[in-house]
């Protein structure tokens, strides 16, 4: 299980390395930044924790790519806070209460996280 787990990491850091590319410029943090983000919030991560949550972060920018710019906003929203769960269930009950406490969005403090509704 754990080589299949690494296997998954290091094709999502390939797959990410190319959107990151494609990305530069806009504001999107990479799964290792994520990841940088999400301990200084909660603490220390072990090395479990880490590669799930990379692999979250990574197939989030490859479904975030996939969408066409027109409809980015609303369904990148609903993938970002479905994202947020997943992640939040890899952590422990200490470390989600602070995940919580983490400020959402990347842009101005931006807490709506795609709440807005038309």
């Amino acid at each position: 299980m754990l080589l299949s787990v690494l296997a998954l990491s290091a094709t999502v850091f390939v797959s990410t390395a190319s959107a990151q590319e494609k990305g530069k410029g806009r504001g999107q943090m990479s799964p290792e930044q994520q990841i940088t983000r999400i301990e200084e919030a909660v603490g220390s991560l072990s090395a479990e924790q880490k590669t799930k949550i990379t692999a979250i972060y990574g197939k989030l920018a490859t479904a975030l790519q996939a969408i066409p710019q027109d409809e980015r906003r609303e369904k990148g929203g609903e993938l970002m806070m479905a994202s947020r769960k997943e992640v939040r269930a890899v952590l422990t009950a200490e470390q989600q209460a602070k995940f919580d406490a983490m400020p959402q969005g990347g842009r101005g403090g931006d807490k709506g996280g795609g709440k807005k509704k038309n």
